[in-house]
């Protein structure tokens, strides 16, 4: 059965008073009855703040990025190991701003993947496609190109993973894809996934997800959660997506 899972990215947004309010709401309200997985993928100075709030509650946690190395002389890299001694379940790769701003390309996804997953975390592996890509009818080709890579690279251990599309038009812009647009790529995604005995891998949705939309997005056959941005930053907002 596929894991329904809602996790929130907060980026690079923060501070431990503002944390732990939103922290402790989060802890003190979601609980092991509810339809999903909660989870929130912290800044790595906070994953000591998030293990000693969440610790023993319904609520996950996780990083936004993983070095592919696990360990040596890679100064500013923080190793899969190291996560998981802060109790992380979970670790993002492939996420478009680290693409963009950073250079990765998707053999290096693929590397951060299967490094996260042999430490025993579950990677959430980020594929989309840029306005002009969608523009000139890319859409599939990109991702299925930036699936693909993680799919050589984890092979079997795919099963263990989780892929999120995030089509990078909408990160962070108000924009979001028509439910119907998203099902299409998701759609598409779980063929390829299918077609290596995946399968029951969870697609999430991210891109510019509130409760406003989410219950349609939700409601769409091959979209089994979303990857937040924004909306995690309020507690609010971010139960009602995980509610919706």
């Amino acid at each position: 059965m596929r894991r329904k899972l809602v996790a929130g990215n907060w980026k690079m947004n923060g501070g431990l008073a503002s944390n732990a309010r939103l922290l402790d709401r989060l802890a003190g309200e979601w609980t092991a009855a509810e339809p999903r997985t909660l989870a929130v993928c912290v800044p790595f100075p906070y994953l000591a703040q998030a293990q000693a709030a969440l610790t023993g509650t319904s609520v996950r946690w996780g990083a936004q990025d993983v070095s592919e190395h696990a360990a040596g002389a890679f100064t500013g890299e923080v190793a899969a190991g190291m996560l998981v001694e802060f109790g992380c379940r979970y670790a993002i790769v492939g996420h478009s701003e680290r693409r963009q701003l950073h250079g990765e390309s998707d053999a290096i996804v693929g590397a951060k993947a299967r490094a996260a997953h042999a430490a025993g975390l579950t990677p959430i592996a980020c594929v989309g496609e840029t306005l002009a890509e969608r523009e000139h009818d890319a859409t599939a080709a990109v991702v299925a190109r930036q699936l693909a890579a993680v799919i050589d690279a984890l092979g079997d251990n795919v099963r263990d993973a989780v892929v999120a599309y995030e089509p990078v038009w909408a990160i962070g812009t108000g924009r979001t894809a028509a439910p119907a647009e998203a099902q299409v790529v998701h759609a598409a995604l779980r063929a390829q996934l299918a077609s290596v005995g995946a399968v029951e891998v969870s697609i999430l949705y991210g891109g510019s997800v509130k409760a406003a939309n989410a219950a349609m997005l939700f409601a769409m056959p091959d979209i089994d959660g979303a990857l937040v941005g924004g909306a995690s930053l309020d507690a609010g907002e971010f139960l009602a997506i995980g509610r919706a």
